[in-house]
């Protein structure tokens, strides 16, 4: 019984490292040349820093390296790895709505949610891609 244990013990442990291998640290800078909606708050064009706060959660940082936003992002993925580090936004208009985080090497990235305002916006307008190439910190 004993042995059994420690053998389930030492399974979970592995499960566990394996786990954390796998998760994506972002820590990215990137200037963006055009002012951009992060959740529920307007960013002014910029020089910013993108942050894993934790598995989920991202913070967003202003040149002055406090954080100016928050946000629950979840997990996607692509068939191939990124090529480069980069911030995909969907542009309807004249309005920008930071989308997905990528970080070069990874087939895994983050997408944020679309915020209230973007998903009305979205009713009425088809969205546009841009992309912002960003550096690893």
């Amino acid at each position: 019984m004993k042995k059994q244990i420690l053998t389930l013990v030492g399974v979970l442990s592995l499960m566990l490292a394996a786990g954390s291998a796998f998760a994506q640290s972002v820590n990215l800078n990137a200037d963006i040349p055009f002012g951009f909606v992060m959740a529920k708050q307007t960013m002014p064009a910029g020089h910013y820093t993108i942050k894993s706060v934790s598995e989920r959660v991202l913070s967003l940082q202003g040149p002055d390296g406090k954080p100016v936003a928050m946000i629950i992002a979840h997990h996607v993925e692509s068939a191939k790895p990124a090529e480069r580090s980069k911030l995909v936004f969907q542009r309807y208009g004249d309005r920008y709505f930071l989308a997905q985080v990528w970080t070069s090497g990874n087939s895994a990235g983050e997408e944020l949610p679309k915020s209230p305002r973007e998903s009305e916006i979205a009713l009425d307008t088809q969205p546009q891609q841009v992309v912002v190439l960003a550096s690893l910190r």
